[in-house]
């Protein structure tokens, strides 16, 4: 007797547990929900997208931006470009100083109207990281003069309207720094004054609140100038005095995690708990796409990856079709239920979350279900405390508008597979039978389950990328078909902007390095040099030949411009790169060689050349294992031994040796063997002009 009572109290320990949870508005309603989406930025994350083949360009802009198709996005958030690094690379403000302004420059506006082009209704956000340095008068302070600042801002705002038919419905402070109340109340002003009043304000876009809920609930003109809080990277969790001021609250930024699996079930968990714990009802991934260099900082953390123009191959990840379970059946301005009443913690672990619209005779509404497990949910950030989740039966309970409707629900179904398991990523399943109001399911481990009867649902489905393909070489570029303002598609510029401008013939296009002082940085290590640098091509590349002809300006320009290989180094630690930097000086026709962009360790101290023209310059580098030669209008100016504190390598890169104007054009990358045809060549000719495009 004793054993088969404790055969039964075995099988009650380890049976499924069963729960019963409810759908019932009569409670009444949550707050409204403000909508999923990316953040392309912080920055130069969509860098390489513009590059790709149309085919697949058109492609990639479906996955992520078209409505019932595969992520819907909900919002497009975008950086207001500030001349400075911000992770990745940089990317151009609009106005460079206070005299002048361009509304082409970047990609950023071309992503916003590819995005509105799929859907009108996606809400556009626009935030600074940097700022160029003219508005910090000789400071690292942007609010030196607010009305200076609130202009600028203002200006990008409008000219996203008159220039590019964009209206953006959401702006920003400064990413990640403190905020400025007077300057917040002056930019609502500024706004209003050049009816932009649709352009709302959601501050401050912080790692923690740092007493702005305060500020606004004392102050009641903060109070109407804020339309909402922006948090990042909140852990899901929000404070009282957050709530307590009645504003949405976001995640403004959130995610950031590599985007295998587990990405995707980091995704999947804070979408629904960033509402279940924090009552957080808007919610942005850093970052959009990964468009930027294998080798760059934040590898992969994107919802999805895209870096390879040159052959079209891209890879759809795990978070896009997490996030379409909510954004292909929930609409902007529906509300949540109630805590209890349609929202909550499961039982046995995980979470769900039910959206409806506030009409009494609608009854769509669509739960949204996740079971995550903590061993395989971890996000990049904040760490992840330990919580239990079991395999578990529920049961739902229809009540209020929902009852005596349904026959049957839509069931959209993920499963992330882990320690071998087999993924499937939203598949529409047999509708589940609705009976007396009731349905049940049996929920397993890094489920996500979508049941409604809202929107029709699709697994949008593209043709098979193009294979993968190192980048090619050789590599040419002659900068003739870009348009005025634009960027040379496969350069990822660290440090300085480098833009495509017309000059005198033969050279026509070029480009040009154009900031002339120091940024008011976002990474306080870009405060480290005044040198820029602009890479391009492979982390992996080793033995290489590079070859560009560049002039320094007479006008504001650089006192030096280089070329350099094997560069180990990039974003906000582009200060410390390593290589081989061949420099030259033309003003004083000297030139010099060290291993790192700062000119610390010299390999070859300055020297004179009269090779070296106070006009164009050919300058070529070729690097081997062994040996590196370096050579100037086809004069070989020194042949060193590589030492083995030169990286074995890294990209390719050019730049100038402080800010200040320079133009580079003909560019020329190729392999080892090529590259010593090709100084042989230009030593026969002794080229001192650098020929026609």
């Amino acid at each position: 007797m004793e054993i088969f009572l404790f055969g039964i109290f075995l099988s009650s320990l380890f049976a499924v547990c069963h729960s019963v949870y409810f759908i019932d508005e009569t409670p009444g309603f949550g707050r409204r929900f403000d909508g999923i989406g990316g953040l392309s930025g912080g920055s130069a994350t969509s860098k390489l997208l513009i590059a790709y083949p149309q085919k697949q360009r058109d492609e990639i802009l479906d996955i992520l931006f078209k409505p019932n198709f595969a992520a819907s996005l909900q919002i497009l958030k975008v950086e207001i470009g500030g001349d400075s690094q911000a992770s990745d690379a940089t990317e151009a403000s609009h106005m460079h100083n206070s005299s002048e302004e361009s509304y082409d420059r970047g990609y950023e506006w071309w992503l916003m109207k590819e995005a509105k082009k799929r859907n009108p209704n996606i809400k556009l956000y626009g935030l600074p990281w940097a700022f160029p340095g003219w508005l910090g008068n000789g400071t690292q302070n942007p609010y030196q003069n607010i009305d200076q600042l609130a202009e600028y801002v203002r200006k990008w705002v409008q000219g996203a309207k008159e220039f590019n038919g964009l209206t953006i419905d959401y702006i920003g402070i400064w990413n990640e720094k403190l905020y400025n109340i007077p300057y917040m109340k002056r930019l609502r002003q500024v706004l209003d004054e050049n009816l932009l009043t649709e352009t709302m304000i959601v501050a401050a876009d912080l790692n923690g609140d740092q007493n702005l809920a305060s500020h606004i609930i004392a102050d009641p003109e903060l109070n109407n100038v804020i339309f909402g809080i922006g948090l990042h990277y909140p852990a899901t969790n929000t404070t009282v005095e957050q709530l307590r001021t009645g504003k949405p609250i976001w995640a403004s930024e959130d995610y950031s995690t590599f985007n295998n699996n587990t990405g995707g079930a980091c995704w999947a968990r804070i979408l629904n708990q960033n509402y279940v714990n924090g009552f957080i009802t808007g919610t942005i991934a850093w970052n959009l796409i990964d468009s930027y260099y294998t080798g760059l900082p934040w590898d992969r953390d994107s919802l999805m990856t895209a870096r390879e123009p040159w052959s079209g191959y891209y890879q759809v990840e795990s978070p896009i079709w997490v996030t379409a379970h909510t954004t292909q059946f929930v609409y902007l301005g529906w509300v949540y239920l109630r805590h209890g009443s349609g929202v909550g913690f499961l039982e046995n672990g995980g979470s769900y979350v039910t959206m409806t619209t506030d009409e009494s005779i609608n009854n769509d509404f669509a739960l949204i279900i996740e079971t995550m497990t903590q061993e395989h949910s971890a996000c990049i950030r904040p760490p992840l405390p330990y919580y239990p989740v079991a395999k578990q039966n529920v049961t739902f309970i229809l009540k209020g508008k929902f009852r005596d409707t349904f026959g049957s629900l839509n069931v959209w179904y993920t499963k992330l597979g882990f320690n071998g398991e087999q993924s499937t990523f939203f598949k529409q399943l047999k509708p589940v039978k609705v009976t007396n109001d009731e349905f049940s399911l049996s929920l397993g481990l890094n489920e996500i389950w979508t049941i409604t009867n809202a929107g029709d649902g699709n697994h949008g489905i593209t043709p098979t990328p193009p294979p993968s393909k190192p980048f090619p070489l050789p590599y040419r570029e002659n900068f003739e078909e870009y348009v005025d303002d634009s960027e040379a598609y496969y350069f990822a510029q660290q440090c300085g902007v480098y833009e495509i401008v017309t000059v005198e013939k033969p050279y026509n296009k070029v480009m040009r390095q154009t900031v002339l002082q120091e940024p008011i940085v976002w990474c306080e290590s870009a405060a480290l040099t005044n040198k820029t640098l602009n890479v391009i091509g492979a982390t992996n590349w080793t033995d290489i030949y590079i070859e560009t002809d560049a002039r320094v300006n007479h006008d504001n320009g650089t006192s030096g411009v280089f070329l350099a290989g094997r560069v180990n180094n990039a974003g906000c630690t582009s200060y410390a790169a390593w290589g081989i930097f061949f420099f030259i000086q033309p003003a004083h026709q000297t030139f010099s060689v060290s291993s790192d962009l700062q000119m610390t360790n010299v390999l070859v101290t300055s020297r004179k050349s009269t090779s070296i023209s106070n006009e164009w310059n050919k300058i070529s580098l070729l690097i081997s294992k062994t040996y590196s030669i370096g050579m100037v209008n086809g004069e070989q100016l020194f042949n060193i031994t590589i030492l083995s504190t030169v990286p074995a390598q890294g990209f390719v890169a050019l730049g100038t040796q402080d800010f200040g104007s320079a133009d580079f054009d003909n560019v020329n990358i190729t392999n080892i063997q090529d590259g010593v045809d090709r100084l042989k060549q230009l030593q026969d000719q002794r080229l001192y002009f650098h020929g026609s495009n």
